[in-house]
């Protein structure tokens, strides 16, 4: 670069596990759910269950379009591939989900993430991360939460040395 700036980072790029801490909290951003959201994870999934195709379902215990609690947490792991996991993610090994509230269509969701625990494995540079997810709606409503562990990607050697190096 001309600037003589360095570049510090790679955007959209999660963290290392080197780089993370316990305690650490990030949110994502807001995402309405849409009828085509709906729509297509039903249908993608087979969950063409009648309260999920059917708002005016009669055995229905919930009034209305409601979303499976499934499709709530895709829809945060999507946002969290897009940003915390990208490029450094490399297997979901654990998840415990619960439910505290419905989703409908058109709820706008968020979530808060909290980095709960940090074990290095024994080879390749990799350590197991335990984070809880909390998914709020538009109201700040908690409507799902859940535990993940996952499998991240540490830091090479090379890379390390390089951030040191004048660009």
């Amino acid at each position: 670069m001309s600037s003589g700036n360095e570049i510090s980072a790679v955007i959209g790029r999660g963290k290392y596990w080197q780089e993370l801490e316990i305690g650490t909290m990030g949110r994502t951003l807001r995402r309405t759910v849409t009828e085509t959201d709906l729509v297509n994870f039903v249908s993608v999934t087979g969950m063409l269950e009648a309260i999920f195709i059917d708002p005016n379902y009669p055995g229905a215990a919930i009034k209305g379009r409601l979303v499976p609690a499934a499709l709530t947490q895709c829809l945060i792991e999507g946002m969290l591939f897009q940003t915390a996991i990208q490029g450094v993610g490399l297997a979901l090994l654990e998840i415990s989900t619960k439910a505290h509230h419905p989703v409908f269509v058109n709820d706008s969701i968020w979530a808060v993430i909290d980095t709960i625990e940090i074990k290095p494995t024994s080879k390749n540079n990799r350590a197991v991360v335990t984070s809880k997810v909390a998914i709020f709606n538009q109201e700040s409503i908690l409507v799902l939460s859940y535990v993940v562990k996952r499998l991240v990607a540490g830091r090479a050697d090379a890379e390390l040395a390089s951030l040191d190096m004048p660009t």
